[in-house]
Formats: C-alpha cells, structure tokens, sequence
C-alpha cells in the first residue's frame, strides 16, 4: 500500500476526533491491501496520527512492524476474512449512536426510523450486535457473522461500526450514522414525517 492511503487514513481518523466523534483514546480504524492491515494503534488518541504509528498485522494477526494493534483488532480481521471487498473499517464511539446502542427499548429489526433517504442509501440494514466485552472473541464472532449481510453496526452499549469497500465509503456510513441517530434524538418528541414504504422501495 502507497503511503498516501495511510496518510488519508491519519487524516480521516483527526478528522472524527476534532469533529467531536472519537474521544481520548477511543475509536479505530483500519485499510487493507492484499494480505496486509494497517490500523490505529492502541491506547492512542485517533488526534494527530502519523503513518508511521500505524500497526501493520497479516489477516492472521501477526505483526509486520513494532507498533501494537487496537485491541479491537480480532473484529477488524473476522471482517477482512468474511468479505473479500471490504477494504476499510471505521468504529467509532460517537455521542448519539452510543446513547442509541445504550436503549432498553431499542428494537434490533428497527434500530432507527426511516427518517431520510440517505440512511437507507448508506447505512440501512443496520445489525445490532448484543453486548459483548470490548476486545473479546465473542465480540469478533458476532461481528463477523454479522458481516456477512451489513456493512453498518451498531454495538450494544458500545458505539458503531462501518464496512466500506473503499476507505471514503467506511467514513460516509459512519458520518451517516451517527447524523441520523442525532437527528432521531432531536426528534423524539416532535411530529415526525416517516418515509413510506413505497419511498424506501424507490431507494433500492
């Protein structure tokens, strides 16, 4: 991979942190290339990252260089060994889809309403994982299966996790996300005007 794709990486990843959508040392993101991964380094904030403080691991996790991976590697590579076109993962712990993910009455069949066309055009069909230690195998596995039908996660009392084909693509599902679960927040005690079915259906 050029180093241009790593810097792009650096700067979407200071971009969510100066925007508010990573905090201390949360988040993490990666790119893939052939059979290697490159991913934000634990216990690091997501401000301010150089290419050089990326970790490289191979799909089975063994490292390529000094730096140590995000310890939400493990879901990172179930991912990567699902699916074949999956070239970048953003998970964030963005304000509004954590307080979304954190719920008792959150239906997992209908995380959010259908409230604009661009969730449906980025996001929709949104998985809900349930609630697993962050870092664990039992997290992996659930993403993993998860991925197989969504590119767009939401972690119970956790945050979100987006599937891109492209690295921009990752970054848009997330910025999606976290948008539309702020706005159904705004929104909760209004009036709201839902799109139809026949709407959604023009949007496939």
């Amino acid at each position: 991979m050029n180093n241009s794709e790593r810097e792009r990486l650096c700067a979407f990843a200071d971009s969510f942190y100066g925007r508010g959508y990573a905090f201390g040392s949360t988040g993490n993101l990666s790119v893939r290339a052939a059979e290697r991964v490159w991913i934000t380094p634990t216990g690091k904030s997501l401000r301010g990252l150089v290419a050089d403080e990326l970790a490289e691991v191979d799909l089975q996790g063994v490292s390529q260089n000094e730096n140590r991976p995000s310890k939400e590697l493990p879901f990172h590579l179930g991912i990567y060994q699902q699916r074949q076109d999956a070239q970048a993962i953003v998970h964030l712990h963005s304000l509004h889809a954590v307080a979304l993910s954190c719920l008792e009455s959150l239906n997992p069949a209908e995380p959010l309403p259908p409230l604009t066309p661009y969730y449906f055009m980025r996001v929709a069909p949104l998985a809900v994982i349930p609630y697993f230690r962050p870092g664990s195998l039992q997290l992996a596995a659930e993403v993993e299966a998860a991925a197989t039908l969504h590119n767009s996660m939401l972690l119970r009392n956790h945050g979100l996790i987006t599937i891109g084909s492209t690295l921009d693509e990752a970054v848009d599902r997330a910025e999606e996300l976290e948008q539309t679960a702020r706005l159904y927040f705004m929104l909760r005690s209004e009036q709201v005007r839902h799109l139809t079915p026949e709407e959604i259906a023009e949007l496939k």
